[in-house]
């Protein structure tokens, strides 16, 4: 039997913002000047429910971008079946303008370590990888984006640079990409690389959302904390990129 093809990505331009519960009487009472929202999905894969019904009306009014954070498509245990269905029944109630994860795992044996933990980046990573993705997409019937990570650690023996290894996950799996600037910022000044080569360096061509976000400087680093303004400076003001969708976190 051949494999379900997964939906294109619409074209859509426009600035989103990712809603939380503090948003949602504003959004639900008056029209905001936003083109889309994002939302975390995990927060809405129950069935019925408020959190559900909310939702939908918002979705009455703005389209939705579905923003997962445990997927664990670095995951050499595999992707977990029963996540994905419940995802693709939000999906399919929702259908939403984009459908992201991040390029990270979570999960090792049952366990999961709510934290989005780095990859090796490494041909072997990037198969597994690309053989989540390929079972996620052909599950929820679309192409699904895949964010690049903020990161605090790196792994010896890489066969690849991140934005390389991104380069390829897409060529290799024909999922889109999800660009977070401020993660460039992160850890090109945790690990002393530089962000317009990694800029210069991913696939601009399956860009098709941008986040932008505040970080805070820790001891030895910045960390991705996304409690401070957007920078104005540096990198997040040098980028050229063509995308569809900008939202700020």
């Amino acid at each position: 039997m051949p494999k379900p093809m997964a939906l294109p990505i619409t074209p859509f331009a426009g600035f989103g913002l990712g809603l939380r519960k503090p948003h949602y009487v504003e959004f639900l009472e008056r029209r905001v000047a936003v083109d889309f929202v994002e939302v975390i999905s995990e927060n809405f894969m129950v069935d019925g429910g408020k959190p559900r019904q909310i939702l939908r009306d918002v979705r009455a009014s703005y389209p939705v971008a579905l923003h997962g954070v445990s997927m664990s498509v670095g995951s050499a245990d595999g992707l977990d079946g029963a996540y994905l269905a419940r995802l693709r029944a939000l999906v399919d109630e929702i259908e939403p303008l984009f459908v992201s994860d991040h390029l990270s795992w979570t999960r090792i044996e049952g366990f999961s370590s709510h934290d989005l933990l780095p990859l090796p980046y490494t041909d072997e990573a990037l198969a597994l990888v690309c053989a989540n993705i390929g079972r996620a997409q052909d599950a929820l019937g679309r192409t699904m984006l895949i964010e690049n990570p903020s990161t605090y650690i790196a792994f010896e023996g890489a066969d690849m640079t991140e934005w390389q290894f991104l380069d390829a996950m897409c060529a290799r799996s024909g999922c889109g990409l999800l660009l977070d600037v401020n993660n460039v910022f992160v850890s090109a000044t945790n690990h002393g690389f530089d962000p317009i080569a990694y800029l210069n360096g991913v696939p601009h061509e399956r860009v098709r959302q941008i986040h932008l976000a505040g970080h805070s400087r820790g001891q030895d680093m910045l960390i991705d904390t996304h409690d401070q303004p957007v920078p104005t400076y540096g990198t997040c003001t040098r980028m050229s990129c063509r995308c569809s969708g900008r939202s700020r976190r």
